[in-house]
């Protein structure tokens, strides 16, 4: 373990929370900086607690620091109070492993995993001393990266970062660190690097493209320069029983929001909700075998000493080993004392069998997702579940000894009425009322149904990317009806921020124009803008009209099948002519099979060369 510097140990001890700050955690890596090549400082635009949580900057931490000569690093954005500290004392912002200001290192890499933390990207940037914009940082380190979920459309962040990976990074990381290796001992410039880096699969270089835009401010066309693909194609994981994954994760000092083991058990979604993002773009589904996950647990629950672990995915209950898996992993838990945690579980497969096993590890409420409150909405969105399936699952669950469900749905969905709205209450109503009328149910014991209200934001690359979100004004008058309707105490509704939702519509559809307002933002003081307290949605409106730019255009406007996107030229390997068709069938109220049924012809099986379930 590296000591901790005498300058930053002072600051420590005038702040909430020093051990977000001061690493040398068990299990995390500390090297001899002369004795490697290639330095990667792994970048969270968020705390510590929310970074620490999150699985895909584990397992690179992991992948990057299995090479010898190559050291990876963690860094979170700073809390008030430390920015504060750091700025009087002339401190940048550093690695939490050998607390060296980030600017000395290689590749400065952000994982995006939700639009509003934007800013918080430029404020680590600026509190480590580099300028923000990618033109004014022209030496060949550091080169600044981004990728995750959000990375499919970068362009409103296209001004900022140098290259982004489009997909999968477990394979790309390690061929970006190879290729800067290279780049240092050649002596190569900055575009070297990058004209170098863009022939590799998933890796998008935004300052090779030149957006052309109408006279009616839509985008026409993006014009790739210096030999970049027209269209970049994300990278795919192809085995994930072959692919890395960490043996040990590194274990906070101090609480984080998810502290507990994480096994990813499969990766991607067969189920085609029209709005979730996620479940197109990490088509097509692959599966770990139940042997390899059972290893993953017991290897990182050895290293780390946690006793509960999550089995991970978009669709938990979806896992087709999960029966061999629960059977042999229960067993152990209860030898070891270890808990198990699975979530995402789906209504319309939760089983009695599947229930008695997660009570052996689970005894609090259970969550499930209708996402809307009448069948004809549930069809729009291809949700594939039924009225029945919901009320049969919470009587499965009422049944076992549970008095606490947790219901998910979305509010301003395309084609939503006040009647669908108002299903939301009456469906809840249902569940307390069936669990009323059970003799099974306990003795002085009442139920509590939680409704969680999001509101819909449109998505790239899902079929309702097309659709226009419903302004903030109809999103308030649709929460005050949802709210008027309930007629139980037994019921409580929580339903997300408007504005929060209206912002994170702008920047996921956005495109580079955008990267002005998130700059201007920024300079007024814009950063941790997904906490509550930091959100200040003056900011962004002052930012679109002092640029005169709409945030409607963006987030309100439904768009024509034929308009170019700033996502268009980036391939995730579903075809937007399926979108589109999913789009059509949306509005006849038609449902899609779900893929492990029969391919639906998305594009993903030509993409990878085989049947996605082969």
């Amino acid at each position: 373990m590296i000591p901790i510097p005498e300058k930053l140990d002072r600051v420590l001890s005038r702040v909430q929370k020093p051990g977000r700050y001061a690493g040398g955690e068990l299990n995390s890596v500390a090297k001899d900086r002369d004795q490697v090549s290639v330095r990667f400082a792994m970048c969270f635009p968020d705390l510590y607690e929310v970074g620490m949580s999150h699985l895909g900057m584990k397992i690179l931490y992991s992948l990057i620091n299995s090479r010898e000569d190559y050291w990876c690093e963690r860094v979170f954005a700073v809390e008030d109070d430390m920015a504060q500290e750091m700025t009087k004392a002339g401190i940048l912002l550093y690695g939490l492993e050998s607390f060296t200001p980030i600017r000395e290192m290689d590749l400065i890499g952000f994982t995006l995993q939700y639009e509003m933390s934007y800013t918080t990207l430029l404020e680590m940037l600026d509190q480590a001393g580099l300028p923000v914009r990618a033109e004014d940082r022209p030496a060949l380190t550091p080169l600044v990266i981004g990728g995750g979920p959000c990375a499919c459309n970068p362009e409103p962040l296209a001004d900022f970062v140098d290259l982004f990976v489009l997909g999968e990074g477990e394979e790309v990381t390690l061929a970006l660190c190879d290729l800067m290796k290279e780049a240092k001992a050649a002596g190569w410039t900055k575009e070297e690097y990058l004209r170098r880096a863009s022939r590799l699969e998933g890796v998008y270089v935004p300052a090779f493209y030149q957006p052309v835009y109408g006279e009616d401010g839509r985008l026409l066309e993006m014009r790739p320069s210096q030999g970049a693909p027209a269209v970049v194609s994300k990278a795919v994981v192809k085995d994930l029983d072959k692919v890395f994954y960490p043996k040990e994760f590194v274990v906070p000092f101090s609480s984080i929001v998810h502290d507990r083991v994480m096994v990813e058990i499969m990766r991607g979604c067969s189920r085609g909700c029209r709005f979730c993002q996620a479940g197109f773009l990490y088509r097509p589904i692959r599966e770990k075998r139940w042997e390899t996950l059972e290893q993953n647990a017991k290897d990182l629950c050895a290293a780390t000493g946690y006793e509960e672990v999550s089995l991970s995915s978009l669709s938990t209950s979806d896992y087709s080993q999960l029966s061999p898996l629960l059977g042999s992993l229960l067993d152990w838990g209860d030898a070891h004392k270890v808990s198990f945690n699975l979530p995402s579980l789906r209504v319309d497969n939760f089983s009695q069998e599947l229930m008695e096993k997660i009570q052996r590890v689970r005894k609090s409420g259970l969550t499930f997702a209708p996402e809307a409150g009448t069948q004809r909405m549930r069809d729009v969105i291809n949700k594939n579940v039924t009225e029945e399936e919901v009320m049969n699952t919470c009587r499965t669950a009422f049944e076992g000894g549970y008095t606490a469900v947790k219901l998910y749905f979305m509010l301003g969905l395309p084609g939503e009425t006040d009647e669908d709205v108002v299903g939301i209450i009456r469906l809840a109503q249902k569940v307390i009322d069936l669990y009323y009328s059970l003799p099974t149910k306990p003795k002085g014991k009442g139920v509590t149904v939680t409704v969680s209200c999001a509101c819909f934001v449109p998505k790239p690359f899902t079929p309702f990317q097309f659709e226009p979100q419903d302004t903030p004004e109809e999103l308030v008058r649709k929460q005050k009806l949802l709210v008027q309707n309930i007629s139980s105490r037994k019921m409580k509704v929580n339903y997300h921020d408007v504005n929060t939702s209206f912002w994170e519509a702008v920047l996921a559809r956005g495109d580079r124009r955008l990267g002005r307002a998130i700059e201007k933002v920024w300079r007024a003081g814009g950063r941790l803008e997904s906490w509550d307290q930091y959100f200040d949605p003056g900011r962004w409106e002052r930012a679109m009209e002092e640029l005169g730019l709409d945030p409607r255009f963006y987030a309100c406007r439904r768009r024509e099948m034929e308009e170019v996107t700033p996502w268009d030229h980036l391939d995730y390997g579903v075809s937007k002519a399926f979108l589109a068709a999913e789009n059509q069938r949306a509005k006849e109220g038609t449902t899609t099979r779900n893929c492990r049924e029969g391919c639906v012809g998305c594009g993903i099986q030509k993409r990878m060369g085989r049947s996605c379930f082969a």
